[in-house]
């Protein structure tokens, strides 16, 4: 009986050795892998931003009256010149013509005392008239040359403001609604401009930097293989279309606002289709910095460990599965810049890390032209 007890204890610990030894021997599991590789990347910053025109110029009169007549059409071009509005001129006209008239008259008592007086300068080298008589034409002569430039002035007065009665037009642009209409009282140099012409064939587009996004771009430009990018400016439209002309960073204000501590950051377009308008509302994306060493991992090949830090599994040599702390900087669609902790050899599962862990050995299916074209 204890023969036989011994062979039957001796089939069962068989049996267990052989589900044990199966255990340990289980099959591969199938992963999808990617394999990158090093390169420039572009580092890119979006920033909110308004579109401005590059040149405004409110119109005002420099004289007062009746508006008599509004001669431009309100949205319309119009160029550096061009009569927007016309002032009734009659008083302006009058005065115009009386100043003319008192120059004639000053002219003309200058011209009879200047021969007085050389009649004078000559009598008095002979004693034919007392000084007092040369004294008195001499200061008499004096005086009506300079009322005769009194009389010039005061009619340059009147001729400019004769011509102030037409409004012209400061620059060339696209001008606004009129603030009046015929028959319209206005003052000379009135707070309230006439009309706005903004030229808008060339745009501003002012946007607002972080002074934390501002230390962080310095920081990055400070790290090995990061070059200051081209600061070529696209902008992203209410639409989300982008607008199809490139723009050119033009200045960084150089103090911060101490109410929204942001810097101001300008970028000038060309607007020849007249598409961005003042006060429009858009997105600037500015290529801030190049990354000439740094790879793009897809997000979903990325995870975090315990304590945050992002990681991604590689396959071994001997088939087995490799966790890495990598540095990402930041993302670019759905893919992070890598710029530590990848190398070129390092086959990325990015299919399956749901399926395996570390003692996990691993088959593997190279999917890269999936991922790295997204």
């Amino acid at each position: 009986m204890s023969k036989y007890i011994l062979i039957v204890l001796a089939a069962i610990i068989f049996s267990g050795c052989q589900k044990n030894d199966t255990t340990i021997v289980s099959k591969p599991i199938e992963v999808g892998i990617i394999q990158l590789k090093e390169q420039p990347i572009v580092m890119e910053q979006e920033f909110s931003g308004r579109a401005k025109a590059s040149v405004t110029a409110e119109v005002r009169p420099e004289v007062g009256g009746i508006i008599k007549r509004v001669v431009f059409k309100e949205g319309q071009r119009v160029k550096k010149g061009d009569i927007l509005y016309e002032i009734n001129s009659d008083i302006y006209r009058s005065a115009y013509d009386g100043a003319k008239a008192s120059l004639e008259s000053a002219k003309a008592n200058f011209e009879a005392l200047k021969l007085k007086k050389s009649r004078y300068d000559e009598l008095i080298k002979f004693d034919g008239i007392s000084k007092q008589d040369h004294d008195d034409i001499t200061a008499a002569y004096l005086q009506a040359q300079a009322l005769v430039g009194e009389k010039e002035a005061a009619l340059n007065k009147a001729w400019i403001d004769l011509r102030n009665t037409k409004i012209s037009a400061p620059i060339s642009g696209i001008a606004g609604i009129s603030s009046v209409t015929e028959g319209a009282l206005v003052t000379g140099l009135q707070s309230a401009p006439l009309t706005t012409i903004r030229s808008i064939d060339k745009m501003y587009v002012d946007l607002s930097q972080s002074s934390n996004q501002l230390l962080a771009l310095r920081k990055l430009l400070s790290e090995q293989h990061v070059q200051k990018g081209s600061m070529d400016v696209k902008l992203k439209l209410l639409d989300g279309s982008f607008y199809e002309h490139k723009g050119v960073l033009k200045l960084q204000e150089i103090a911060v606002d101490e109410s929204t501590s942001t810097v101001t950051l300008r970028a000038e377009f060309p607007n020849p289709d007249n598409i961005l308008l003042p006060g429009m509302y858009v997105r600037a994306v500015i290529e801030e910095a190049v990354n000439t060493k740094a790879f793009l991992v897809p997000q979903r090949a990325v995870l975090r460990d315990s304590r945050a830090n992002p990681i991604i599994t590689v396959v071994t040599e001997d088939n087995g599965t490799l966790t890495k702390i990598i540095e990402t900087k930041k993302a670019v669609g759905n893919k992070w810049i890598v710029v530590n902790g990848v190398e070129e050899k390092d086959k990325i599962i990015i299919e399956g890390l749901n399926k395996i862990n570390s003692r996990s050995k691993v088959t593997f299916v190279d999917v890269s032209d999936k991922y790295i074209g997204e």
